[in-house]
């Protein structure tokens, strides 16, 4: 079995404080087999993780479209923001990566609306139905889409911090690969817990402090 985290946010987000060492420490505990680095409108720190750390690194991007967050995993170019969703999801798809949407009908944290959902659905391939984060509770409304339309759901962590890390996550029985992650997880196990007060409040920490610096 294997566990997967597919949205984290590393010290390249505005809002992350995840190091490099805290993705080493995670996978060589064996806490985490697998984790998407999925931060703010880039993939520069997700890809030097995976050269330093191997494939158990999956290189992601949440990207800030007009109408809202949208995931894109298995990335090797950066997708730009202020793109619509549909632009969003064929920048995506020309690079052969899977659409990922998180935190679903989510206002706080700009998630995609269903209206938007709709016009994309046709492309989407994993639908977070677990948020480690969720402030809002729209999971069952997020599983209930995803059931409706024969989609994956999937559970990850959202962590932007150590604290609360890795309580949240999906478990397959296979390696996930860009080709077979969709289909495992139609039979995944998903595990939820609440990362604590501090795991919820990282963002507004690491913002108030000007984000956590490389060094």
């Amino acid at each position: 079995m294997y566990t997967c985290d597919l949205h984290t946010h590393s010290i390249a987000s505005p809002d992350g404080s995840l190091q490099l060492s805290d993705y080493r420490s995670m996978l060589d505990k064996q806490k985490l087999d697998y984790i998407a680095i999925t931060d703010h409108d880039t993939i520069d720190f997700a890809v030097e993780a995976q050269a330093a750390l191997g494939a158990r690194i999956i290189v992601g991007e949440e990207i800030s479209t007009t109408e809202g967050e949208l995931i894109g995993l298995y990335l090797t170019e950066a997708v730009p923001p202020q793109l619509s969703a549909a632009e969003a999801v064929r920048a995506i798809k020309q690079q052969g990566g899977l659409v990922y949407v998180p935190h679903p009908f989510e206002t706080v944290r700009k998630g995609l609306t269903e209206q938007a959902l709709a016009a994309i659905a046709h492309s989407v391939d994993i639908v977070e139905i677990y948020n480690g984060r969720a402030l809002q509770k729209r999971g069952g409304q997020a599983e209930s889409w995803a059931t409706g339309r024969h989609l994956p759901g999937a559970a990850s962590s959202d962590a932007h911090g150590k604290h609360g890390w890795g309580r949240t996550y999906s478990v397959v029985d296979r390696v996930p690969t860009v080709d077979t992650l969709p289909q495992l997880l139609g039979a995944a196990r998903f595990v939820h817990r609440w990362p604590g007060i501090v795991g919820l409040l990282y963002p507004k920490f690491n913002r108030l402090r000007g984000g956590t610096r490389r060094g």
